[in-house]
C-alpha cells in the first residue's frame, strides 16, 4: 500500500520556507486594503457632500493657496455668490469621490480577484488615482492635512500590490 503524504497539504506544495503564507491569507491581504480604501473614499465623499461649508475642511491649505482668508474673499461684493458656488462644486466632487469608493467596493470581492485581469485592472486604477492625487496635493496644497491620508492610501495600495504579486 502506497501512501501519498502530501495530499493533505495541497496549499503548501511547491512553497519554500518553514511557515509559508496561505493563499487565503494573501487574498485577505489583497482585499482588506482595497476595501479600506473604498470605505475611506465613500466617507470622504459623503463628508464633502453633507458639510455646510466643505471648503473649511481644509481651511488652512485653501487660504494659503488663495493667499487670503475666506472672510476677505467673501467680503468682496463680486464674490457674494461664491459660497453657494463652492458648495455646489464640493458636493459634486464629493459625489464623484463616493462613486469611486463604491466602484472600488463593488470589485473588492473574492470572486473578482480570482480573475487576475480584473484584480490587475483594479490595482492599476487605484494606483494611478492615489499616486496622482498625492502628487497633486504636494504641488497644489502642500500644507493640507489630507497629505497624511494620501500617504496612508499609498501604503494600503502597496500592501494590495504586494499581495497581488504573491497571488500571481
Amino acid at each position: 500500500m502506497i501512501r501519498n503524504r502530501g495530499i493533505k497539504y495541497l496549499d503548501r506544495v511547491g512553497v519554500t520556507g518553514s511557515n509559508p503564507v496561505s493563499p487565503t491569507m494573501i487574498k485577505k491581504m489583497f482585499l482588506t486594503p482595497v476595501i479600506t480604501l473604498g470605505v475611506i473614499f465613500v466617507v470622504l465623499g459623503f463628508r464633502w457632500m453633507l458639510v455646510d461649508e466643505p471648503w473649511m475642511l481644509d481651511k488652512v491649505a485653501n487660504e494659503e493657496r488663495l493667499k487670503m482668508t475666506f472672510d476677505q474673499l467673501f467680503n468682496e461684493e463680486i464674490n457674494e455668490t461664491l459660497p453657494g458656488y463652492l458648495k455646489q462644486i464640493y458636493r459634486f466632487f464629493g459625489l464623484w469621490v463616493s462613486i469611486i469608493g463604491l466602484f472600488i467596493l463593488s470589485f473588492a470581492k473574492k470572486k473578482f480577484i480570482e480573475n487576475k485581469a480584473i484584480a490587475k485592472s483594479l490595482l492599476i486604477c487605484i494606483g494611478i488615482m492615489v499616486i496622482s492625487a498625492q502628487t497633486m496635493a504636494y504641488v497644489l496644497i502642500p500644507s493640507s492635512p489630507f497629505i497624511y491620508l494620501g500617504w496612508g492610501s499609498i501604503l494600503l495600495f502597496l500592501v494590495s500590490l504586494w499581495s497581488y504579486r504573491k497571488l500571481s
